[in-house]
């Protein structure tokens, strides 16, 4: 076999063996801005769930405020009335995800019986999932897990959180380790096997009103 032959047949195995697009690292990381989506929307891949009573989980559109964390938009869950267990939620399709970093920025803007939200991951669907979120009105950190729509705590971390300002939400997990952080700072490191793989999305509890910017997905190994 010549040599120019055999580099011909290299370079054949050598692209029948690359990763097919999308599977190398450089694509594992995705970025929500909002700041390209129209207004009063929701983003493409974006699906609402549903209440218990069986309508629609919520409000969620983007919005254009000066009060955006990156200008100009940004997703806001609207609606600010709800029962005392309406899980507001969003789940994203295409993010099926097993290991994953996780984060968000959220700012609290109303609520009197609840107020911020949180971070989903893991997620069969709008009733089973992990769960962080960060409640100024409770003044605490908590991560759940939910199975068939009613939540189970792991942990509660008492902070301070001010109304005022974006606060950030971030989840590692691989395997059955968790780790949540809240802005930048380590909340909870846990073990929990319930759910191995699954969407990610958002979550916002009875009449909070809450906005979200800046949410990100990574892949890990």
């Amino acid at each position: 076999m010549s040599r120019s032959l055999q580099h011909l047949l290299l370079i054949s195995i050598l692209m029948t063996a690359a990763p097919a697009i999308g599977s190398s690292s450089e694509d594992t990381t995705h970025t929500w801005t909002f700041d390209n989506d129209p207004p009063e929307t929701l983003p493409s891949g974006f699906q609402v769930g549903t209440l218990f009573d069986g309508r629609t989980a919520g409000e969620w559109k983007v919005i254009e405020t000066v009060q955006a964390k990156s200008q100009p938009r940004v997703l806001g869950q609207l609606m600010g009335k709800g029962a005392e267990h309406a899980y507001k939620t969003v789940l994203m399709r295409g993010t099926q995800a097993s290991n994953l970093e996780l984060q968000v920025s959220l700012l609290p803007i109303e609520g009197k019986a609840d107020m911020g939200g949180g971070l989903i991951w893991r997620a069969t669907d709008d009733r089973n999932y992990y769960l962080t979120r960060a409640n100024p009105l409770e003044q605490n950190i908590r991560i759940y897990r939910v199975v068939k729509g009613v939540r189970h705590m792991l942990k509660n971390f008492d902070h301070v959180i001010d109304v005022r300002q974006w606060h950030t939400l971030r989840v590692i997990t691989k395997g059955c380790q968790v780790q949540v952080f809240f802005d930048d700072k380590p909340v909870f490191d846990l073990c929990d096997q319930t759910f191995t793989a699954g969407r990610v999305g958002l979550w916002t509890k009875s009449d909070a009103v809450t906005y979200f910017d800046d949410l990100k997905l990574q892949l890990v190994r």
